[in-house]
């Protein structure tokens, strides 16, 4: 009996679909939820990221004067500390007209917004000052992430209190809420007297019943009068441009008022946590998500996002892809897409490991601004079939036969014996699970047997 499909059948080339394709078979003509509406009077995104540009023009300049200038060798642009060496700082001035501390501070903005990546005594550009001219959300999330490093753009004056300095960063953002739902000059007496309020509570939430004798609380740090630190905080909020303040008034900007409307709406997201994933670990949250469709997906990362941390859950997301499950691989991955910008450096530290390589080095091409669907050509052949079979494993887990039997049209090769040469090639630690699977699965017999010889052969060692 021969088959009707040809042996050396040509494979239909597509470009390959994310790992979460898989649950997308599902309906998903469930109506969406609006997205929220900033609030009435707020400009749009195309004014806030031009003021976004002008509060920022310092530290892009002395970025792009860093990467065109330091770029023939970057080898000491930094002095190990993310500062620009005493050199560096020199020849900047001299070339850009400024003071060697205008250089430094701009430096330092530069940092924290991500216009610059700074690794030991090397410095090269960050992906938001590639895109800064053509790529408003790149600009405001260049922004925001200076407005969340207030307290280190504008460090506190020496002399006050590390643990009330801590106090009072940490009782801000309810300060700056008031002032958002104020809509205009609030007093300064009356923020700091909601200031006073909100670090008694931290203080009162700090308290725990204990047994053991405890040493008797500082009575300097109880008593830190808390008016220098909030004239500390409004100014360091003011030289980011979230507000303006004087002696007795204090107001948001659009850009401020924005970014706080931004965080609120976020814990909002939080507190709605769709499929009530929030409290669990990453890898039981991916799993929980596995099913639900991808905006419904989404959400859910918005939200398990909202309750922690950036830098730990990041951590945790990485973790949970470096696991032996495919699909939670590339459902980390989804995770870390709407994190965004904050996630690039551990992105980057994992492009060694050739199990996440692939995923971090398409996360990173959409990340410069690469079109999804033109992301993997950023790819080697390797990387590719690499991820062909990763994929695989993952559908072969938990998706269907047909669904697997499809997957096999996406792959690069033109042709199956050419996949199952470089299949075999590859290495992928999931080959011949795949390769059963597929044989399994594929209506064709003598496509199925070559598959079957394919995975014998791996499973051997032979070729």
């Amino acid at each position: 009996m021969t088959s009707r499909i040809p042996r050396d059948s040509r494979l239909r080339l597509v470009r390959p679909r994310p790992l979460a394709a898989a649950p997308r078979a599902m309906d998903q003509r469930r109506p969406r939820r609006p997205a929220p509406r900033p609030p009435e009077g707020t400009p749009a995104p195309a004014k806030l990221a031009g003021m976004a540009r002008s509060q920022l023009a310092g530290a892009v300049r002395v970025a792009r004067w860093a990467d065109a200038a330091l770029r023939p060798g970057r080898a000491g642009a930094a002095d190990g500390r993310a500062t620009l060496s005493e050199a560096t700082a020199e020849r900047a001035a001299a070339e850009l007209g400024l003071t060697p501390a205008q250089v430094r501070a701009d430096w330092d903005t530069a940092r924290l917004a991500g216009l610059v990546e700074v690794h030991g005594d090397s410095a090269r550009p960050g992906w938001r000052l590639r895109a800064w001219d053509r790529d408003d959300s790149a600009v405001l999330r260049g922004w925001v992430a200076l407005f969340d490093a207030w307290s280190l753009a504008h460090p506190e004056p020496a002399g006050l209190q590390p643990a009330a300095v801590a106090e009072v960063v940490s009782a801000m953002p309810q300060v700056l809420s008031f002032l958002q739902l104020s809509a205009g000059p609030v007093p300064v007496a009356q923020l700091l007297d909601l200031l006073e309020q909100r670090v008694t509570e931290l203080r009162t939430e700090r308290c725990e019943v204990t047994y053991a004798p405890q040493p008797e609380p500082e009575p300097q740090t109880a008593d830190a009068p808390l008016a220098p630190l909030l004239d500390w905080a409004l100014h360091a909020l003011a030289s980011v441009g979230a507000l303006t303040c004087d002696s007795a008034h204090a107001t948001l900007t659009p850009l401020g008022s924005w970014a706080v409307w931004v965080k609120l709406e976020q814990i909002c997201v939080a507190a709605q946590s769709p499929a009530g994933n929030i409290e669990a670990s990453a890898e039981d949250m991916l799993r929980g998500c596995a099913q639900l469709r991808p905006n419904a997906a989404r959400a859910e990362y918005r939200a398990w996002l909202a309750a922690r941390p950036v830098g730990s859950a990041v951590t945790e997301l990485i973790d949970a892809a470096r696991g032996e499950d495919a699909l939670l691989r590339g459902l980390a991955f989804e995770a870390l897409r709407v994190v965004g910008a904050p996630a690039e450096p551990d992105v980057r530290a994992v492009l060694d490991e050739p199990t996440l390589r692939p995923y971090a080095l398409l996360w990173l091409a959409e990340q410069d601004g690469t079109d999804p669907e033109d992301a993997h050509e950023v790819l080697t052949r390797e990387e590719a079939t690499w991820l062909w079979v990763d994929t695989a494993a993952a559908v072969a887990d938990h998706g269907e036969a047909p669904l697997l039997v499809r997957h096999l049209e996406s792959a690069i090769q033109p042709t199956v014996p050419a996949l199952l040469d470089e299949v075999r090639a590859v290495g992928h630690p999931r080959t011949v699970q795949v390769l059963v699977a597929l044989a399994a699965a594929h209506p064709d017999p003598a496509l199925a047997k070559a598959v079957r010889r394919a995975a014998f052969q791996v499973h051997t060692g032979g070729r």
